[in-house]
C-alpha cells in the first residue's frame, strides 16, 4: 500500500471527492442558512413581542444560539473524525442537520403551542448547530488528504465557494416558493417548504457521499496504528499547540467569519431595514452579488497555492478595514437615494434626559425619551441622542426644525415633509446594480480571506488530531465571533439609532485579526500532510 506522503493523482477520483464534499457542504448550509433568510417571518410566528425590533432581534439571538453549539459539535465529531475516520463522520453530520432541519417545519408556531413553540425552535437550532461543527472540518480535511501539495488552495476553495452555495440554494429556494404560494398562505404554511426541501437534499447528500472512500492520510495512519487513542487531550497537551489553536481562532476563523456575514446577513438586513428595500428584492440584490462572488474564493485559493496562504488574508483584512464602511454608505445611497438624501439634509436630533432604549422591552419603554426613540426605531429611521437637562421633557427636531414629540401624527407628517419615504421600495436596475456591485467587492474582501482558509487550516495541525485541532478553534470563531455578529450588530443599530454603527463591531474583531495574523500566524503553503 503506498504511504499518505507518495500522492497518487487520479483525476476522475479528485473531482469526485471535490463535488461530493462541495454539494454535501452546499446542502448542510442551506439548512443553515434558510433560517436566517426567513428570519423575519419565523420572528413574527414564533417571537411575538412589544414590537417588531425585539422580536427580529430575538430571532437572530436564535440564530446565534446554533452557532453557539458549533464548538461542541466540533469537539464530538472532531473526535469521531480523528478517532474513526473521515468519511463516516460527515455522513453523521450530514444526517443530523437534514432531519434538525426538516423538523422546523413541522413546528407548532406561537399561536397553536404557545411557549413550546419558540422551545422547541431552539432545540432544532441546537442540534442543527452540533451538526455543522463536524461538517467544515470534515469536509475540508477530506478534500485537503485528497489534494497534490501545489493544488491544496485550489482545490479546498470549493469548500469555501459551497458556503455561498448554500446561501444562495436557500434563497433560492424561498424566493421560488413565495412566488408560488399565494402572501396569505405564505404567512400560514407556505413559509415550512423550504425547510421541509431539506429531507430531499439529505437523500442526495447521503446518496453522494456514501460513494466515497477514506482519506489516503487516515488510512496510512490507521494501518500503522499511529490514530491517536485521544485526540481532544493530544491537541491540548503542549503550549505549542495551544499557541497555533488560538492563532487558528482569532487570527483566522474570528476575521475571515464577520467578512464574509457582513457581506450577507448585515447586508440583506441593511437593506431590507435602513434602506427600506422590499423583501424580495433585497434577497435577489444580496443573492446576485453572492452568485458574481463565488469566483473570489476559487481565485484567492488558487492563488494561494502560488504565492502563500498568508498574504491574501492580511492583505484582505487590511482593504476590509479601510472600505467596509465607504461601501455600507455607497449602498445607502445607492439604494434609496431619497431616503439617504433626507438623512443627510435634514437628520433626526433627539434631546433629553434619560434616553435610553430597551429594545426588549415587553411593557413599552420605561422613559418618554425612551418612547420617542422606539417610534423612530419601528419606522427605522436614523437619529441622534444630545444630552438633556435632568427632568427635561425630550425634544425631537428634524433638519433644525422642532417637532412636537408627544403627537406622532406631528412627528409622521415632519419626516414626510423632510422628505423621509418610510414605505418599502423596489430601486430602478440601475441602482440595484450599484447595490451589487457594493456587495461583490464585500465578497472579494470575503474570498481572499476565506478562499485559502480551509488549505491553511488542514495545514496547521498534524494528522492525528487534525480533525480537533482544525474544528474546535474553527467553530469557535465562526460560532461566537460570527453567528452573533447579526444579533449584535442589529443590537447596536438599535440602541445607538445610527444604521452604520453595527459595522464597528465587524471591524473591531477584523483589527483584532490582522494583528494575529501579522505577528503569529506561520506560512504553511505546500507543507506536508502526513
Amino acid at each position: 500500500m503506498a504511504k499518505a506522503r507518495d500522492h497518487v493523482i487520479d483525476g476522475r477520483r479528485d473531482r469526485l471527492v471535490i463535488l461530493a464534499s462541495s454539494l454535501g457542504t452546499v446542502f448542510e448550509w442551506y439548512d443553515f442558512f434558510v433560517y436566517g433568510t426567513l428570519a423575519t417571518v419565523i420572528a413574527r410566528l414564533f417571537f411575538p413581542a412589544a414590537s417588531e425590533t425585539a422580536g427580529f432581534l430575538l430571532v437572530l439571538a436564535t440564530f446565534g444560539a446554533g452557532f453557539g453549539v458549533r464548538p461542541l459539535g466540533a469537539i464530538l465529531f472532531g473526535y469521531l473524525g480523528d478517532r474513526l475516520g473521515r468519511k463516516y463522520t460527515f455522513l453523521v453530520t450530514v444526517t443530523l442537520m437534514g432531519v434538525a432541519t426538516a423538523a422546523v417545519g413541522l413546528l407548532p408556531t406561537y399561536a397553536q403551542a404557545g411557549i413550546a413553540a419558540p422551545v422547541l425552535l431552539v432545540i432544532c437550532r441546537l442540534l442543527q448547530g452540533l451538526a455543522l461543527g463536524g461538517e467544515y472540518g470534515g469536509a475540508a480535511i477530506y478534500v485537503a488528504e485528497h489534494a497534490p501539495p501545489h493544488r491544496r488552495g485550489f482545490y479546498t476553495s470549493f469548500i469555501q465557494a459551497s458556503v455561498i452555495g448554500g446561501f444562495l440554494l436557500s434563497l433560492t429556494v424561498v424566493l421560488s416558493a413565495s412566488a408560488f404560494v399565494a402572501p396569505a398562505a405564505w404567512q400560514a404554511w407556505g413559509w415550512r417548504i423550504p425547510f421541509l426541501f431539506s429531507i430531499l437534499l439529505l437523500a442526495i447528500s447521503l446518496w453522494i457521499r456514501l460513494k466515497l472512500k477514506e482519506s489516503p492520510v487516515f488510512q496510512a495512519m490507521k494501518a500503522g496504528g499511529a490514530v491517536a487513542a485521544n485526540p481532544v487531550r493530544e491537541s491540548f497537551d503542549s503550549w505549542a499547540k495551544v499557541r497555533l489553536i488560538l492563532v487558528a481562532l482569532f487570527g483566522v476563523a474570528a476575521g475571515l467569519t464577520v467578512i464574509w456575514y457582513t457581506a450577507q446577513f448585515q447586508a440583506l438586513y441593511f437593506i431590507q431595514n435602513t434602506l427600506r428595500i422590499e423583501d424580495d428584492a433585497a434577497r435577489l440584490i444580496v443573492g446576485a452579488g453572492a452568485v458574481c462572488s463565488l469566483g473570489w474564493f476559487i481565485l484567492f485559493g488558487w492563488l494561494s497555492d502560488r504565492i502563500g496562504r498568508k498574504p491574501p488574508i492580511v492583505i484582505g483584512y487590511a482593504l476590509t478595514l479601510l472600505l467596509v464602511f465607504p461601501l455600507f454608505h455607497w449602498m445607502a445611497a445607492s439604494a434609496n437615494p431619497d431616503l439617504a438624501a433626507a438623512m443627510a439634509r435634514a437628520p433626526v436630533e433627539v434631546a433629553g434626559s434619560d434616553c435610553t432604549y430597551d429594545p426588549f422591552a415587553t411593557k413599552g419603554q420605561a422613559t418618554p425619551c425612551g418612547r420617542l426613540l422606539d417610534a423612530l426605531s419601528r419606522k427605522g429611521v436614523a437619529y441622534t441622542k444630545i444630552a438633556g437637562p435632568a427632568g427635561a421633557a425630550p425634544r425631537v427636531s428634524i433638519g433644525g426644525r422642532a417637532i412636537d414629540a408627544a403627537d406622532p401624527a406631528a412627528l409622521d407628517a415632519a419626516l414626510a415633509a423632510a422628505g423621509y419615504r418610510l414605505g418599502k421600495i423596489v430601486p430602478p436596475p440601475a441602482d440595484a446594480a450599484r447595490l451589487v456591485l457594493a456587495i461583490v467587492t464585500i465578497g472579494a474582501l470575503a474570498g481572499m480571506t476565506y478562499g485559502p482558509a480551509a488549505a491553511l487550516l488542514v495545514e496547521l495541525f498534524p494528522a492525528r488530531v487534525r480533525y480537533t485541532s482544525m474544528s474546535v478553534p474553527y467553530h469557535i470563531g465562526t460560532g461566537y465571533f460570527g453567528g452573533f455578529l447579526p444579533f449584535i450588530s442589529q443590537y447596536i443599530v438599535a440602541r445607538t439609532g445610527d444604521p452604520f454603527s453595527g459595522l464597528w463591531y465587524m471591524a473591531g474583531v477584523v483589527a483584532m485579526s490582522l494583528i494575529v495574523t501579522m505577528v503569529w500566524l506561520p506560512e504553511t503553503a505546500g507543507k506536508p500532510l502526513d
